[in-house]
């Protein structure tokens, strides 16, 4: 197997339901995989730049898993990109150390996936987060895979047992077609 970096950009990943059962499923399937675990590092966002670069450098395979927040990743994980992911390192004329690695994108909705639609928030998901990560992986002359992704797994309606099964579910189901994309 390749060697697998996992970063989780949650920014509680403990009050996560559904991105820490994929955290989860991803380290069970890839024991050997180094993880950096945004929120436990990284509490006060100080970004050890050194460390995450290393990790990348060994990296064969990058492994972004958050949830979108106000149609965007998350704080942190936006900070780390913007501090790892430096001219000279991941672009620019001498900045190749990214090329070709194959980047899995994997992230959670808390809405419904029909939510993101023009009938329903007037942009697709594409638009609204793979823009973005398109942009980012170019730069950085990354191998970007297919966004796997789920939606309606909101932590906030976990109260109810019947709608936290289903997320379990949801999320399970995400997890196991991320490890199966993987592995391919």
């Amino acid at each position: 197997m390749k060697n697998v970096l996992i970063v989780s950009g949650h920014t509680d990943l403990n009050g996560s339901v559904a991105n820490r059962l994929v955290i989860d499923e991803l380290k069970q399937a890839f024991p050997e995989a180094e993880l950096s675990i945004l929120n436990e590092l990284y509490p006060d966002f100080n970004i050890d730049v050194q460390a995450e670069q290393e990790k990348l450098l060994k990296a064969d395979i990058i492994v972004w898993q958050f949830p979108v927040f106000w149609y965007s990743m998350p704080s942190l994980l936006r900070r780390w990109i913007e501090q790892v992911c430096t001219h000279g390192f991941a672009y620019g004329s001498t900045g190749e150390k990214l090329k070709g690695k194959k980047l899995f994108v994997s992230f959670t909705l808390g809405a419904p996936e029909a939510a993101y639609s023009r009938e329903g928030v007037g942009y697709t998901i594409d638009e609204i987060i793979g823009s973005q990560i398109k942009s980012i992986a170019a730069l950085c002359q990354l191998d970007l895979q297919e966004a796997i992704y789920t939606g309606g797994v909101n932590s906030a309606l976990s109260g109810d047992p019947s709608v936290l099964e289903n997320i379990k579910m949801l999320s399970n189901n995400q997890a196991l077609r991320l490890i199966e994309a993987i592995k391919a």
